[in-house]
C-alpha cells in the first residue's frame, strides 16, 4: 500500500507525489487538518474555506480513480506526524509520498516524518513539485544562492527542462473503506472558518475551474499581459495565484501553457512572474532567518518604525484619506485579493509614508488573502520595503497619487471600490483636496514630509 500526504496540492492532473505512488500500486490519499497552525500562520478564513471547498472537489477526483481521501485533524504539526506514524502502521504501508513545501516550520515538520517513517520501515519520498528547479540546483558561478533576481530567472530559463506528462493510469482495484487511524474525521468536519457564500461565486474550486482560467488567459489576455498588467481596471493578469497557492493547478503546466500559446512579450514577462514565484521559495528554503520575522537584510532590522495603531487601523480600514490605497485596501476586504501592482503601493505606502513596520502590513495581508503564500508575501513587502533581497532601492518611494494617475487614469477602479467619491472628475479623484465629500477624510499623512522622514530614516540607519 502506498500512502500520497495532500497539503497544498490538491489535484490530481501533474501532481508528482500522486503519480509516483500510482506508479507503485494501490493508494490511500491522506490529508490533516491542522487548525492550531493555520493560526500560527495567520490563514485566512477565506483561503482556509477554499482548501476545504478544493478537498471536497478532489475527493470526488479521486473517488473516479476508485482512491479513498482519509481525512484527519491534528492541533498542530508536532500532532500531525503522531497520524502520519498512525496511518503508516495501520495501513502497513509500504511507502509514503508527499510534495515538499518549504517555509521553514515546514520544511522541519517533513524531516521529522520522514524520519519517522523509515524508522517504521516504510520508504518515504518527497518531490519537488511546487516549483520548476529543486532548490539548491539554481546557483552563481562562486556556487552560492543567487540573491538578485534577474541573474536567478536567467540560469533557471538556461536550466530548464519540464519533464514530460505522466502516462495516465487507470483506477485503483475496489480497496474498500481503510481502517481507521488516529484523528480521523469527516472532511466538512475539520476546524474550518465559517463559510461565506460569496467566496464561492469570487473564487470556484476544482481542477476544471483552474485550467479553464489558464486556458482562457492563455488564448488571448497573455498577449497583451506586459502593456496590461498593472491597470487595476482591466482584466490584464491571470488572476490564477489562489490556484497556484493551494496547489490546484501546477507551475509545469502554467509554464507549458504560456510557452504554447502566443509568442511576443506578454507570455514571456508572465513566465518572468512565475519565476519571481520561484525566486523567492528558494529564498526562504536558502536563507531560514526569513522565516523568522527577519528582514533578510538583517542591519535593517533595526530601523525606527512607528508603532501608530490609529495610522494602521486606518490603512487596513481603507480609510487614509489616499483614494487609490483606500480602493486598493477595500478590495483586499471584499474579495480576499488584491492586484499587484496595487500590493506594491499599499505596502510602499505603509512602510515608507506611514514608516509602519513592514511585518505589521505583512500579517494583515496573510489573514485576509486568497492566495496568501508565505514566500511571495514575505518578498513582496520586503522588496516594497527595502528590507528584503532585490528589493527597491530605500529611496525608490512610489508616490501614490502619481501611481493611481498612471494606471488607474479615468479613476474607474477607485470609483468601484470607493463609491463616495464616484461623483468627482477623472483629475480630482486621484487627489480630491477640499472637493472631497464630508463621508471620505482627509489624508492622514502629508506625502511630501512623510518621504523625507522615511529618508531620514534609513540614512540614519547607516545604510
Amino acid at each position: 500500500m502506498n500512502v500520497v500526504w495532500f497539503r497544498t496540492d490538491l489535484r490530481i492532473e501533474d501532481n508528482l507525489a500522486l503519480e509516483a505512488a500510482r506508479q507503485r500500486g494501490e493508494v490511500i490519499a491522506l490529508y490533516i487538518a491542522t487548525p492550531d497552525q493555520w493560526q500560527t500562520h495567520n490563514d485566512a478564513p477565506i483561503k482556509l474555506d477554499f482548501w476545504r471547498r478544493n478537498l471536497l472537489e478532489l475527493e470526488k477526483a479521486l473517488s473516479r480513480l476508485k482512491i479513498p481521501l482519509v481525512c484527519a485533524q491534528a492541533p498542530d504539526y508536532p500532532g500531525s506526524i503522531e497520524i502520519i506514524c498512525s496511518a503508516l502502521s495501520v495501513w502497513q504501508a509500504d511507502s509514503l509520498h508527499l510534495n515538499a513545501e518549504y517555509p521553514l516550520n515546514e520544511v522541519r515538520r517533513d524531516h521529522q516524518v520522514l524520519s519517522a517513517a523509515r524508522e517504521l520501515g516504510v520508504e518515504a519520498v518527497i518531490h519537488h513539485d511546487q516549483i520548476l528547479i529543486e532548490p539548491g540546483s539554481v546557483l552563481n558561478n562562486s556556487g552560492e544562492p543567487f540573491k538578485v533576481f534577474t541573474p536567478f530567472s536567467k540560469k533557471c530559463r538556461v536550466m530548464l527542462q519540464l519533464p514530460d506528462r505522466a502516462e495516465k493510469l487507470g483506477p485503483n482495484s475496489s480497496l474498500g473503506v481503510p481502517e481507521a487511524i488516529k484523528g480521523q474525521k469527516p472532511l466538512e468536519e475539520l476546524g474550518w472558518p465559517a463559510p461565506e457564500s460569496r467566496w464561492t461565486d469570487l473564487w470556484p474550486a476544482g481542477e476544471k475551474a483552474a485550467r479553464e482560467k489558464l486556458k482562457h488567459f492563455c488564448s488571448q489576455p497573455v498577449a497583451g499581459y506586459k502593456q496590461n498588467r498593472d491597470f487595476p481596471a482591466l482584466p490584464g493578469t491571470s488572476t490564477l495565484s489562489p490556484w497556484l497557492t493551494s496547489g490546484v493547478i501546477s507551475i509545469r503546466d502554467c509554464w507549458r501553457e504560456a510557452t504554447l500559446s502566443h509568442s511576443g512579450e506578454g507570455p514571456e514577462t508572465w513566465k518572468n512572474e512565475l519565476l519571481w514565484r520561484e525566486f523567492y521559495k528558494h529564498i526562504i528554503f536558502h536563507y531560514p532567518h526569513v522565516n523568522m520575522n527577519k528582514a533578510f537584510r538583517q542591519e535593517l532590522d533595526s530601523l525606527p518604525w512607528r508603532y501608530d495603531e490609529n495610522d494602521f487601523k486606518a490603512w487596513c480600514e481603507g480609510k487614509t484619506g489616499i483614494p487609490i490605497v483606500d480602493a486598493a485596501m477595500r478590495q483586499l476586504k471584499e474579495t480576499g485579493w488584491m492586484h499587484n501592482r496595487l500590493r506594491m503601493i499599499t505596502a510602499m505606502f505603509l512602510s515608507k509614508n506611514l514608516l509602519l513596520d513592514w511585518r505589521w502590513g505583512e500579517k494583515w495581508f496573510m489573514e485576509h488573502l486568497v492566495d496568501g503564500d508565505f514566500s511571495a508575501n514575505n518578498g513582496g513587502w520586503q522588496w516594497s520595503a527595502s528590507t528584503g533581497t532585490d528589493a527597491a532601492p530605500y529611496f525608490r518611494i512610489f508616490n501614490p497619487i502619481t501611481q493611481s494617475q498612471r494606471f488607474d487614469a479615468q479613476g474607474d477602479f477607485i470609483r468601484y471600490f470607493v463609491p463616495e467619491l464616484s461623483e468627482l472628475d477623472e483629475k480630482s479623484i486621484h487627489d480630491p483636496g477640499m472637493l472631497k465629500p464630508a463621508e471620505y477624510p482627509l489624508p492622514i499623512v502629508d506625502l511630501k514630509m512623510s518621504r523625507q522622514r522615511a529618508l531620514a530614516a534609513f540614512k540614519n540607519n547607516k545604510f
